[in-house]
């Protein structure tokens, strides 16, 4: 149990120095009713608020708030966040020093009134010149398990973790892509709360931890998008998974056509996983009833409805190189092939916030060169001093970043494989130090190359993208 420490009149539990702004915050919490507790580097204002009844809140309602400046506290920021409705908990992330981190979390008391701080407080420029960002918090409580044994069976994977750790409530296994007698060598494990996972997470991940004799990986896996119910219901393509690599476009057509004659559009698979598109969203709904867990080709396939993503979402999946397994771009480019993996040769556009605002993306550097005459004029400058335009190169665009924010300079370290045919592939691991004890510890993607520079470039985007 960690020790607490409660905001006290006298001084004791004193977070910051000043005798006005701690008189601040008691006054925040008179007027308010609310109780604050400092504990394990960061302050909760609530949790829960004055006169709750009943559980937490569901996943959903909190929100993350980031570049918030270093001196401004409770007293300032909580009147701001309940302009979009009544707060449960507000956790501000604490220095040793006094400072706040420049971050928080906020958690409503609805999903609702969450959706409503993104809208109308993303971008706010909470001091002149100072704009804060706000996006959903994503409370994550899936594991990825990989080198599992490639000939375990659900239940038993399901049954060796919740001998090792509790909390668990599923795990996802994926067959094999060309064996479906076998699994892909990898899991998700799900607990019942982000907590359970995170202990889970923390008495697996050393490297010693074995199961059936093989040493393990454990991380976070990626948090499942979100998209809203309104948005959902106007779906009509399914996702279709677990296909056979041979099954063909055709194949899908035809068995889908087979409870109601003509009722496919198209159909557009990739690998052992397909998109197919309907011309009327009932016609989906019925076929998704009917087709889940029938035989295609001899493989009993899994269909649910696919799950759209905006035109941001889009383009970073793209960024990325990949598009996410049950999502495809249908807001966006409806019909265009653009489902495909593609690998990325060079660098691909950004569009970074910086201090609260996008930059243009993509920044169009312009790649002339000019003559050096005698007598030119140079000045020394920083890089810093540049606009984001200056820069082509995601890495140079990720030190930029981490400056802008008061960052340390992000941190690489390199790691290597080998590929079936021999080759030597890479892949960075970006630390950054400043948010290194937030929920994100590092950030590597899911990509491999073939070249260091390649790989730093691969893994500068992906680390802007999630930032």
């Amino acid at each position: 149990m960690h020790e607490e420490n409660k905001v006290a009149p006298n001084g004791c539990g004193k977070i910051r120095s000043g005798t006005q702004n701690e008189a601040a915050l008691l006054a925040l919490m008179e007027k308010t009713g609310y109780s604050m507790v400092q504990e394990n580097g960061q302050r909760k204002f609530g949790g829960p608020p004055p006169g709750w009844e009943g559980p937490p809140p569901p996943r959903g309602c909190e929100v993350f708030v980031g570049k918030i400046p270093r001196d401004m506290y409770e007293d300032e920021l909580v009147p701001v966040f309940e302009r979009a409705g009544r707060i449960y908990e507000f956790r501000l992330m604490m220095e040793f020093s006094g400072e706040n981190r420049g971050y928080a979390f906020v958690m409503y008391t609805t999903k609702e009134e969450a959706q409503l701080a993104i809208k109308i407080l993303n971008n706010y420029e909470i001091r002149p010149g100072k704009f804060i960002g706000v996006c959903v918090s994503l409370d994550n409580c899936r594991l990825f398990i990989g080198a599992i044994p490639k000939e375990k069976k659900k239940e038993e994977i399901l049954n060796e973790m919740k001998k090792v750790t509790e909390g668990v409530v599923d795990v996802i296994v994926y067959p094999n892509a060309t064996d479906k007698t076998k699994n892909r060598g990898f899991a998700f494990v799900e607990y019942e709360s982000h907590r359970a996972a995170a202990m889970a997470r923390r008495r697996l991940i050393p490297g010693t931890f074995q199961l059936w004799g093989h040493t393990i990986q454990v991380d976070w896996a990626d948090p499942e998008k979100e998209v809203d119910e309104e948005t959902m219901q106007r779906v009509k393509v399914l996702y279709v998974r677990n296909l056979m690599i041979s099954t063909t476009e055709d194949t899908i057509k035809a068995e889908f056509n087979k409870f109601k004659p003509g009722v496919v559009e198209r159909v557009k698979k990739l690998r052992d996983y397909a998109f197919v598109h309907f011309f009327h969203r009932d016609d989906a709904i019925a076929a998704m009833s009917v087709m889940n867990g029938k035989c295609i080709d001899g493989a009993s396939i899994e269909v649910t409805l696919a799950k759209p993503v905006n035109k941001e979402g889009a383009w970073k999946q793209h960024f990325n190189g990949q598009m996410s397994p049950g999502s495809e771009n249908l807001l966006g480019f409806p019909n265009k092939e653009d489902g495909h993996q593609k690998s990325i040769g060079k660098p691909a556009s950004l569009s970074v916030r910086l201090n609260g605002q996008h930059s243009p993306g993509p920044p169009e550097v312009e790649r002339c060169t000019y003559s050096f005459f005698p007598g030119i004029k140079l000045t020394p400058i920083s890089m810093y001093s540049l606009k984001p335009s200056h820069f082509s190169s995601a890495a140079m665009h990720l030190d930029y970043f981490c400056n802008k924010n008061n960052w340390a300079p992000p941190e690489y370290y390199l790691y290597s494989t080998t590929s079936q045919d021999g080759k030597i592939l890479l892949v960075y691991k970006v630390l950054i130090p400043s948010i290194a004890d937030s929920s994100q510890s590092y950030f590597m993607p899911d990509k491999l190359c073939t070249t260091v520079e390649g790989a730093k470039e691969l893994a500068a985007q992906f680390t802007l993208l999630h930032l």
